[in-house]
């Protein structure tokens, strides 16, 4: 809404307006004749003053949402991707961002830079387009969902923001999602891991993982303060990521984060301190003393409350972690497995085990128990008490007058020449 100040006066024998009003803080003055003259009825000149004003009033407003439409006609897709990105910045956490802008500021921008759309042109056809191309780059259905929903979520916020009037994102089938089967190791692949990891950095990391189901971020972010030795208990209530570094005058494209809370609430979680684990945690901290001795001002002392550290006192790199354990795997003859795949293996482990499913999602700190599904696997070996039940409830139908059946025919003798086709069966 205009702020105008109308004044009545005579010019030329004959009533004018004078409005006086701002634009981006100038003063400006617009004159108009009321075709009264100063002859007649003064009321009658300001009545008229009055309706130019309000038209006045009406015709600004109208080039001021004329000139925002062609506004917001003239910001394409790509640099209004851009602009949410920067918007978000500082309402999700760090790692997350990092995520959004490896996305937008890579393919995302890549595409639409190359097939120019302006934001208010934009039609599910496009996007639908974009799909399909991210699908001929080589990403899988579960990696296009990670842009659909980012997407979807940057367009309803040009929606709140009057950029558009509805979301062509909604129009939009969900990208279908390939079923991704985990690995794991069973209890005697597990103990044949326990063995080659003694004595190597990732000894006390791979224990910690598999006993405790931890996420590789988790066990990084196990603090010394976190493990009360006297009531043998461990929390794991921080974590340590790898995050895009924007700081221009550092050469290395990524940093480590450390961050004072978990995943989500259920991830707060404290553990039973196994013993081996303790020994092992014990050993681990003497060590560390030893180096911040024989290192001295070389040690950093930045990170003495964590447990996962290098030989200098700097934080173990997720990285390095999954590298060296593959690493590990190979050179010792093992099933090759992801680093994640330890704590599959401890879900996995427990159900053989016996161990409800609400008890399983509490060790794990799944926040849904359908996630915790998707983590515990079963092998054959599990499904034989299932088989035994239906074989013994079940019987195949044999008809007895036909003389000939299936077992007649595996006992044939077999030094007949006789084939049997059973291909079919």
């Amino acid at each position: 809404m205009y702020n105008i100040t109308a004044y009545l006066t005579i010019k030329n024998k004959t009533f004018y307006t004078l409005l006086t009003y701002y634009v981006d803080g100038i003063r400006k003055l617009k004159w108009a004749s009321t075709g009264i003259k100063e002859n007649e009825s003064k009321k009658k000149a300001e009545k008229k003053l009055i309706q130019i004003r309000d038209e006045f009033i009406n015709k600004l407003e109208t080039i001021t949402t004329t000139k925002t439409e062609d506004k917001k006609i003239q910001i394409s897709f790509a640099d209004f991707m851009i602009k949410w990105l920067d918007m978000i910045k500082h309402q999700v956490e760090e790692s997350t961002y990092t995520g959004y802008k490896r996305q937008i500021e890579g393919r995302t921008k890549e595409y639409f830079t190359k097939h120019p759309i302006m934001i208010s042109d934009l039609k599910p056809v496009h996007i639908l387009d974009f799909y399909n191309w991210l699908y001929t780059q080589g990403l899988k259905g579960n990696t296009v969902v990670k842009y659909h929903a980012n997407i979807r979520k940057a367009l309803d916020y040009a929606v709140q923001t009057d950029l558009i009037q509805t979301n062509p994102a909604i129009k939009v089938g969900r990208p279908q999602q390939e079923q991704f089967i985990a690995d794991y190791y069973n209890q005697e692949e597990l103990n044949n891991l326990f063995k080659v990891v003694k004595d190597t950095p990732l000894e006390l990391i791979v224990y910690l993982t598999a006993f405790y189901g931890l996420r590789r971020s988790e066990v990084l972010g196990i603090r010394w303060s976190a493990i009360d030795f006297e009531n043998k208990t461990i929390t794991i209530s921080h974590k340590v990521v790898t995050v895009t570094n924007e700081d221009e005058e550092v050469k290395t494209k990524t940093k480590m984060i450390t961050k004072s809370k978990t995943k989500n609430k259920s991830s707060y979680r404290t553990f039973p301190l196994f013993k081996e684990i303790e020994n092992l945690l014990l050993y681990t901290k003497k060590m560390q003393e030893y180096y911040a001795s024989i290192f001295k001002d070389s040690y950093n002392k930045q990170y003495k409350d964590f447990v996962c550290l290098d030989e200098l006192g700097n934080l173990r790199k997720p990285d390095y972690v999954s590298h060296k354990f593959k690493q590990i795997l190979r050179n010792n003859d093992l099933r090759e497995i992801r680093f994640h795949d330890l704590r599959h293996s401890c879900a996995t482990l427990l159900v053989k085990k016996g161990i409800s499913l609400r008890e399983i999602q509490d060790w794990l700190g799944h926040s849904s128990s359908k996630t915790t599904e998707r983590y515990t696997h079963l092998d054959s070996s599990t499904k034989i008490n299932s088989a035994s039940a239906i074989e013994k409830a079940l019987s195949f139908y044999t008809n007895t007058d036909n003389k000939t059946n299936k077992k007649d025919i595996l006992d044939l003798d077999s030094n007949t020449s006789t084939n049997v086709n059973i291909s079919n069966c």
